[in-house]
């Protein structure tokens, strides 16, 4: 592959690469594309590539976990405050 001066992420990632994208290692991972919570690779050849356009958009609808936070704030609403 030729030298590129310009610098920008790749669109396209390897198995291991979308996985260490998104944070998971690579079984996680290919349980998530299995359920659904990843998206399925693209096939050019006999290569499986994964998006990474896609795989923000599939990462940004995983849910949050509560913030603690949150969870205070929310708590203190509810609660009389005390003097």
């Amino acid at each position: 592959m030729k030298s590129d001066t310009l610098s920008y992420p790749p669109r396209g990632l390897s198995r291991e690469e979308a996985a260490r994208y998104v944070g998971v290692g690579s079984t996680l991972f290919d349980d998530m594309v299995a359920d659904g919570r990843m998206p399925r690779p693209k096939h050019v050849n006999s290569r499986a590539i994964w998006d990474r356009v896609a795989l923000d958009i599939a990462f940004s609808a995983l849910p949050d976990k509560e913030n603690g936070l949150q969870q205070l704030l929310e708590r203190s609403k509810r609660e009389p405050t005390r003097r």
